[in-house]
């Protein structure tokens, strides 16, 4: 089953999806994918995973790390399927990271990797941008690279674990105005899930709805103001991304206030 958040009308309204993206509402109404407004899937706290692939870190002329490099995503980040993302003025290189998201489906304490998949809800989609002008060092990537308003889609949907054979046998790929731009598979992830939920579990209570972004292929490419911007993870599904302006994207907002 997929779940999904939109907004209908002005309510936001929990539905389940169906393969075609229309969505289904509790009391059985139905709406195309482009007839919503989608939103983040989860309101979690958000673990993101830097140099997690093994082509990616090498594609930096980077080993691969030791031990997990995490960072935390912030809520001003995260939009949902079909939404806008701003390229700030005055940078060089903003680029696509196409990422597979693990969702916490119960309360996780000190787990042990034999037993950690029993703790993921579902999988969702997430698309972390990255301003790198300002990434000094890959090891610790700061606000201004990877918290930015808008630079965070996620979703469309959470697919349930059960409907996925296997995470850690995937493909994900980046389509830039229909062009593919980065392909990848999830085999060559440096941490995989289990042992990820093991290690942050062991100093920390991860919740429901909390979620682990486990980094991405290289591949990657700057985007510009009208590119849209495709992810997709084989049996997961699509997240479909738009980039505007600056300028657009906070006129836009003054006149939602």
């Amino acid at each position: 089953m997929k779940t999904a958040r939109v907004k209908i009308n002005g309510e936001v309204q929990q539905v389940t999806v169906n393969d075609d993206y229309s969505v289904v509402a509790a009391h059985g109404a139905s709406w195309r994918e482009d007839e919503v407004t989608w939103l983040p899937p989860q309101h979690g706290t958000v673990f993101a995973l830097g140099l997690n692939y093994a082509d990616h870190a090498a594609e930096l002329a980077f080993k691969a790390p030791q031990q997990p490099l995490l960072f935390l995503k912030t809520p001003n980040t995260f939009i949902g399927h079909r939404q806008r993302s701003y390229r700030p003025d005055n940078i060089d290189y903003l680029h696509y990271e196409a990422e597979l998201v693990a969702v916490i489906g119960k309360t996780a304490r000190r787990v042990k990797q034999r037993e950690a998949m029993d703790y993921v809800g579902g999988y969702t989609l997430c698309n972390d941008y990255a301003v790198r002008d300002y990434l000094e060092n890959y090891y610790r990537p700061n606000l201004r690279v990877k918290c930015r308003d808008s630079l965070s889609p996620l979703g469309p949907y959470i697919i349930d674990r059960d409907d996925i054979d296997d995470p850690h046998d995937l493909r994900l790929s980046t389509y830039v105005n229909g062009e593919l731009r980065q392909q990848g598979t999830t085999r060559d992830m440096v941490f995989k899930i289990p042992f990820l939920i093991e290690y942050l579990s062991a100093f920390m209570t991860l919740q429901p709805g909390d979620m682990i972004s486990t980094g991405t292929p290289k591949g990657l490419a700057d985007v510009q103001p009208g590119d849209e911007v495709v992810i997709e993870v084989e049996q997961v599904g699509r997240l479909i991304n738009y980039i505007v302006s600056e300028q657009e994207y906070f006129d836009e907002r003054a006149t939602c206030l």
